[in-house]
């Protein structure tokens, strides 16, 4: 629940407006194309009205479960006393099981799945539903569990920075064979004023760290209890301790493909 009431509590300040333009998209044959169908949402510039539909979104919530983040937007739906009842809220990405994605006023909540790749798909299509959606002053949270780095079980990590593997604060996307680096530190201005906002509630202790991404649940993250391990205890203890000293705070498998998309589109990014 820690989550939720933070972010709620930053939404329901009053906000600076943080970006002054339509979201940007970094393609230019999206231009000349008849109808942009964005397959795994189940949506298409043809057949449907995506500023009306979208228009008025502000806050793009995203996370891993489908349930987690079906209960969010319950949870919002709720908090805001919007019309209707929670329970109600309908999936609008249910004619595909890829995602799924509520709107509750001002409010998206869309599940991403996990790993990069999954998460990477759904980042291509939301951004260019907001660009489509002609979407202005959009703020992006990532919203999820992770495994804590010399922290107290519970406590929430703001990211400073995304970081691979070894605590470079950079995504590596293979292009047409070739090797892309893009980078990956989010808003420094959001992840303060969470990290206010935060401050203001109590029984949430909160961090801003750096947020190490791996390719895997298992051998990526140091863990002895997977199908494979080519590692002692004490090398997974000296390398956690490396990424300790290095600013990681918690790991997970989605960060730094966040925050690049993020950044090469001007959104304002955060990761919790």
């Amino acid at each position: 629940m820690a989550l939720p009431v933070i972010l709620l509590n930053c939404i329901g300040n009053e906000h600076k407006d943080y970006i002054k333009q339509q979201v940007q998209i970094k393609n230019p044959y999206l231009d000349t194309m008849e109808e942009d169908i964005l397959y795994h949402f189940s949506l298409s510039t043809k057949t449907h009205n995506l500023p009306e539909m979208f228009g008025d979104t502000k806050f793009v919530c995203v996370g891993g479960s489908a349930n987690r983040m079906r209960a969010f937007a319950q949870f919002m739906h709720h908090e805001m006393k919007l019309t209707g009842t929670p329970e109600d809220i309908r999936d609008i990405c249910e004619a595909t099981d890829r995602y799924c994605m509520y709107k509750v006023g001002p409010v998206l909540s869309i599940s991403h799945g996990m790993g990069v790749p999954s998460i990477s798909i759904m980042m291509h299509e939301l951004i260019k539903l907001l660009h489509h959606a002609q979407c202005r002053d959009v703020v992006l949270f990532r919203l999820g569990t992770s495994g804590g780095v010399g922290l107290a079980p519970g406590t929430v990590v703001i990211t400073d920075k995304a970081v691979d593997y070894s605590f470079r604060p950079r995504f590596e996307q293979v292009v047409l064979g070739k090797v892309i680096i893009r980078s990956t530190e989010l808003d420094e201005g959001v992840a303060k004023e969470l990290l206010q906002c935060s401050n203001e509630l109590q029984n949430f202790p909160t961090v801003i760290g750096n947020t190490m991404c791996t390719h895997d649940f298992y051998e990526g993250q140091g863990r002895l209890d997977g199908a494979l391990c080519s590692f002692s205890h004490e090398e997974k203890l000296e390398y956690l301790r490396k990424a300790y000293e290095a600013g990681v705070r918690n790991i997970e498998m989605e960060s730094t493909v966040f925050a690049s998309m993020c950044r090469v589109c001007g959104l304002k990014g955060v990761y919790l």
